[in-house]
């Protein structure tokens, strides 16, 4: 990994300086793999409550995001009185490390990511993202690498999304037996989201009981989440996609199978050996840990 990355989107220098608290999270994700949603759970258990305190986009602000001007966000975090979460895609090698801070990484299959990735994408305003960042930042030249709506889409994710998401993951993979660094996988999230919430209260050091969580719970499905748009989907205020409900698209998994050939699979299924070893390969389709 280089010890710094600048996209059109975020730039990793913009944590050089950050001053964290004894208790801060870190919810860093490959883009497409759970982020808003394990941003969701997060404040419900934070909060102990349903409502937030404000925008989600800005109680958990994405501190790289080279939208908002720097000194905004972090004078945003240090008023702060809650405890704080803030939302990234770095991998865990371009983040600073500290031992007081709990680091969660979300898992999920890469052909949803790819079929979600390509509905993002559609969705997205993105000459309104250039916008706000060359407002920020300047008039720089960054390319946007944004998937074609051609037949060979998933193929263009192979070639270039496929690795930065599967070397992303691996960082957190390679750090998973660590007491701060917390592995979710959105299958897992799935299949039984209050036994997660429960697993993640713990690693958290939040208490929260059964019946709590059961009543916090569906605050964090997709329908509830797509209900309150405004507040929970990223950059709502900044006006990035051009229907906000539809950021929480569908949610589900398994979508490809209708989309994606079975010559394209044969690629996918190579170029996964090739980057991914064999038990993280499984986790990265199937998840549960051990």
């Amino acid at each position: 990994m280089p010890e710094h990355l600048r996209t059109l989107f975020f730039d990793s220098a913009r944590w050089d300086d950050f001053v964290f608290r004894d208790d801060d999270i870190i919810i860093a994700t490959p883009a497409k793999c759970g982020t808003t949603w394990t941003q969701r759970i997060v404040s419900l258990l934070v909060f102990d409550s349903v409502d937030l305190p404000q925008p989600l986009a800005h109680v958990s602000p994405w501190l790289d995001m080279l939208t908002r001007p720097l000194e905004d966000v972090v004078a945003e975090l240090h008023a702060q009185t809650h405890r704080r979460f803030i939302k990234t895609h770095l991998p865990f090698d371009l983040l600073p490390f500290d031992e007081r801070v709990t680091y969660i990484t979300v898992g999920r299959d890469p052909r949803d990511a790819a079929v979600s990735r390509r509905n993002h994408w559609d969705n997205m305003d993105v000459a309104k993202v250039i916008e706000e960042r060359v407002a920020v930042v300047g008039n720089e030249v960054v390319e946007a690498n944004a998937p074609s709506s051609e037949a060979d889409w998933f193929r263009e994710f192979l070639g270039d999304s496929l690795p930065s998401l599967v070397r992303t993951l691996d960082t957190y993979w390679q750090q998973r037996h660590r007491r701060n660094v917390v592995l979710l996988h959105y299958a897992d999230l799935q299949r039984d989201l209050v036994g997660q919430m429960a697993y993640l209260a713990e690693r958290l050091g939040i208490e929260r009981s059964r019946s709590r969580l059961e009543e916090l719970a569906p605050a964090a499905s997709f329908d509830t989440m797509r209900a309150h748009a405004r507040d929970v989907a990223p950059n709502a205020d900044q006006t990035f996609w051009r229907n906000t409900t539809d950021f929480f698209r569908t949610g589900s998994s398994g979508q490809w199978r209708d989309l994606v050939t079975d010559d394209d699979l044969g690629l996918y299924d190579a170029r996964l050996r090739e980057l991914a070893e064999p038990e993280f390969a499984y986790w990265l389709e199937h998840g549960t840990l051990g």
